[in-house]
């Protein structure tokens, strides 16, 4: 019989929350002005620059390695996020993600020293991708553990709404030092954004250290012990709920789409708008997703999560279609309304929603274990989605509907995923998870 979670103190909840949303802020600002480097800058920093077409892609590229060192960092931070804890996980991926990123912004270019420049590019992109693995699971874990059953939906969208605050202040940082003279933003100008992050490791340690772990996890630990191997259990007990999550997550391509190809074609010398304006689509966009995702997740906690997630999924297939046909026409004002439709609106319903019900799909003892690793595989395809669409685009880069095709396609999964699960908006926490009665063998088990 499942014993009642404990409530957490008055105010824990919303400090909770709090931290989840400036610690993703934080880490999701470091990782976009990754993207946005990579679409605008780094073709002519880090590859050969007679070859544009070539150096785009790799560069493309090089953004998707991130995502694929996401699923290896989820093994390892998933595993200690359920037998050390949420907190441990928080603090260390916003340290690791500030450094990282820091660095990046003191890399040597091809020209100083030629193809090192992309190797040691490539390597601290892997750092950023381990942070980010344990990120999102960790701060989704403490939340939902921490909020009350019936607003689980509002509090676990504030980690979501922090990504999207990062990626607009990422934006935002990044729209004069794109206006900059282009000798001053192939030297320094493009530097600045990373150098900036290593704030990121004195804030996200100044405002998550004092933060409580939560009411359910002391509860496990106490009750039963931690489990020893997370990972055997979630595969034994959980494996057709990680497959759910994995489908679920590609939907994460139509946010690689529209951040980083969208942006690379439409500043292409086959539509030819401008860095800036192109910028300030995607700064408005994440502004209306700042107020979309907590609206859509207040949603789920009265309607349920699965419709509100399939309005996102089934809805961004065919809006990402509008929003690539508009940036062909070359219409301006039209991008801007079709962009903010697709992502701050539409885009916004699975993106505000995901992690309330991947979240409540697992028990306690392997919730972040099986939201980091059912994320970032789904993740890592979401990330190379960007080079396939370089690929898809044809040697001028401008097949966009092959481009729109291939996204909607991937959103295809995710609308199997949701219709598939469970329905657990009024599932208590305890219960969250739970198939039946289990026995708990002493050899699972570590005492806290």
């Amino acid at each position: 019989m499942s014993v009642p979670v404990p409530q957490a103190p008055p105010g824990q909840p919303k400090k909770a929350a709090t931290a989840a949303w400036i610690g993703s802020a934080l880490e999701y600002y470091d990782f976009f002005i990754y993207g946005s480097a990579a679409a605008l800058i780094f073709p002519e920093v880090f590859f050969d620059e007679s070859d544009p077409a070539t150096a785009t892609l790799l560069s493309l590229a090089t953004f998707g390695v991130a995502y694929a060192a996401r699923p290896i960092g989820a093994l390892f931070l998933g595993h200690f996020g359920d037998r050390l804890g949420r907190k441990k996980i928080m603090v260390f991926t916003l340290i690791l993600m500030g450094v990282s990123t820091f660095l990046i912004g003191c890399l040597p270019t091809r020209d100083q020293v030629g193809t090192l420049a992309p190797v040691l590019l490539v390597l601290c992109r892997v750092l950023q991708g381990i942070s980010a693995a344990g990120e999102q699971a960790s701060a989704n874990s403490m939340t939902l553990e921490h909020a009350p059953p019936h607003r689980r939906g509002f509090f676990t969208s504030f980690t979501l709404s922090g990504t999207q605050g990062g990626q607009l202040l990422a934006t935002l940082v990044f729209i004069p030092v794109a206006a900059l003279p282009e000798e001053q933003l192939l030297s320094w100008g493009w530097r600045v954004p990373f150098w900036m992050s290593i704030a990121v490791a004195v804030v996200g340690y100044v405002i998550r250290r004092k933060l409580e772990e939560t009411p359910a996890f002391e509860q496990q630990a106490a009750a039963e012990g931690v489990v020893k191997l997370p990972l055997a259990v979630l595969m034994r007990e959980h494996w057709a709920d990680v497959l759910r999550v994995i489908a679920g997550a590609l939907v994460a391509s139509v946010s690689t789409i529209f951040t980083v190809w969208a942006l690379s074609y439409a500043t292409s010398d086959s539509v030819g708008m401008s860095r800036s304006s192109m910028l300030w689509v995607g700064a408005l966009a994440n502004l209306v997703a700042l107020a979309a995702i907590p609206l859509w997740a207040t949603l789920s906690d009265r309607i349920g999560r699965r419709p509100v997630y399939l309005i996102g999924a089934a809805g961004s297939a065919v809006t990402m279609f509008l929003y690539l046909w508009a940036i062909s026409t070359g219409s301006y004002p039209l991008t801007l309304l079709l962009g903010i439709v697709a992502f701050g609106v539409v885009y916004s319903a699975a993106n505000g929603v995901w992690p309330s019900l991947y979240g409540e799909m697992f028990s306690t003892r392997v919730r972040l274990s099986g939201m980091a690793i059912g994320t970032q595989i789904g993740f890592a395809v979401a990330g190379f989605a960007v080079t396939f669409a370089a690929q898809i685009a044809g040697p001028d880069g401008d097949n966009w509907s092959a481009v729109a095709l291939f996204t909607a396609a991937l959103c295809v999964p995710p609308v199997v995923a949701a219709l598939s699960a469970r329905e657990t908006a009024k599932v208590p926490t305890e219960l969250l998870g739970e198939r039946g009665p289990r026995n708990v063998t002493q050899p699972e088990k570590v005492t806290a």
